[in-house]
């Protein structure tokens, strides 16, 4: 039997479906990425408009292409909108909760039994344990730490499909990692929901800290980087105790979102712009050769010209290396639904511009390093011959060699 994962949205979303693969091997299924399948996992997307409707598209295809095939749905579309999954054809409907049981539900499913597993997220208090040990590529693996947010920002829909924050015991992630190093991994990166809400439920004063020193300590893991975070994480403390970390990546995916602290109070985000700057500050103050990453939002309900430019001055102030930066997206249910909407017209020309900016400030940032030598990890060979590598702070460059250097850490003179 052949077994096909899609899976949309975030990297959380790919360990759990890469998790999945490895319930569905055990099982005597081969995991194929061409062709037609017998059984279709479909990991949907509910974060914005687009990533739900993809979602929908992906099972229309599906049913359109390989009618006799098996289709499970699982995830957060799934958790937010069950009513129009069912109505799609769906063999198997899974929600936020109950992903590791999707081989067992397969398999019923093929002999006919149909199920729904959608439970009230909001009542969950268990971190569900789906690790993932072998099957990602032997250069990075995520790990997952916790699931869920608190938050509740007022345009996200998320905290509705992953519920509260889960926190997975320390133990079993030192023991997924543990597991990751005999495997050859060199690189894990802390992945989750809302990784910086670590320990919250815990109620033992274990945060996310804890996790980070824990992982460090396991021989044979040469680098590990966090998944996004924000810029409350960044305390005194946290900076004076990640800089006796040697593995630990200078990289630190900050969540911005607005450069605009009228605007970061409108989408109930939990700190100012000055916050963020005071951030950015005590790790560069800190870590040697750091970079900053973000997401950035522009058009949120409210935003004015004024707000905007803001925003735009602030992120140049800053000087990223990266930025995700996206429109917003009107999803039903949160608050920010019920606001003044932007015309998608000004929504598009704001996002032209933070792009522009961000490809400046990007090679701002490389150019800084032109003449250095840096350590880099050979992650694959291109089509040209050379190969692709990350530096620790996540710099991107393409290194020539004679002799096959996938999966090795050589140095680079930029």
């Amino acid at each position: 039997m052949t077994v096909k994962f899609i899976t949309l949205g975030c990297k959380t979303n790919f360990y759990e479906s890469q998790a999945m693969g490895e319930l569905f091997r055990k099982k005597g299924y081969e995991i194929t990425e061409k062709g037609l399948a017998d059984v279709y996992v479909v990991n949907t997307c509910a974060v914005t408009k687009t990533g739900a409707q993809k979602s929908r598209q992906q099972i229309n295809r599906i049913k359109r292409k390989n009618p006799d095939a098996t289709v499970v749905v699982v995830g957060c579309l799934v958790q937010t909108d069950r009513e129009s999954l069912e109505k799609l054809g769906a063999d198997v409907l899974v929600g936020s909760s109950g992903k590791n049981r999707v081989a067992d539900l397969a398999a019923e499913a093929l002999n006919g039994k149909k199920t729904v597993v959608v439970d009230d997220i909001m009542k969950v208090r268990e971190f569900e344990e789906l690790p993932l040990t072998s099957q990602q590529s032997r250069i990075r693996a995520n790990v997952k730490i916790e699931d869920g947010c608190d938050n509740f920002c007022a345009y996200c829909i998320i905290p509705y499909a992953r519920g509260p924050v889960r926190s997975r015991a320390l133990s079993d992630i030192k023991k997924e990692v543990e597991l990751l190093a005999q495997n050859g991994f060199l690189e894990v990166v802390l992945t989750g929901i809302h990784i910086g809400s670590y320990g919250k439920d815990l109620k033992d004063g274990t945060s996310l800290i804890d996790v980070i020193e824990t992982v460090c300590s396991v021989e044979g893991i040469k680098r590990v980087r966090l998944g996004s975070i924000e810029p409350v994480v960044i305390t005194d403390e946290f900076v004076e105790r990640i800089r006796k970390l040697p593995n630990l990546c200078p990289q630190f995916h900050l969540s911005l979102q607005s450069g605009c602290t009228k605007t970061l109070e409108r989408m109930r985000r939990r700190y100012t712009a000055k916050e963020y700057m005071e951030g950015v500050k005590k790790l560069r103050a800190k870590i040697k050769d750091v970079s900053i990453t973000t997401d950035l939002m522009v058009g949120f309900p409210g935003e004015t010209d004024e707000e905007f430019l803001e925003s735009y001055e602030f992120c140049k102030k800053i000087g990223f290396m990266q930025m995700h930066i996206f429109k917003y997206s009107v999803r039903e249910g949160t608050l920010a639904a019920k606001m003044e909407q932007i015309p998608e017209s000004i929504k598009e020309e704001r996002s032209k511009k933070m792009i522009a900016l961000a490809e400046e400030m990007k090679r701002e940032f490389y150019d800084s390093f032109k003449g250095r030598v840096i350590e880099v990890l050979a992650e694959q060979k291109t089509a040209d011959g050379t190969y692709h590598a990350t530096a620790s702070n996540y710099m991107e460059v393409f290194v020539e060699s004679d002799e096959d250097i996938t999966g090795k850490i050589v140095k680079y003179k930029v």
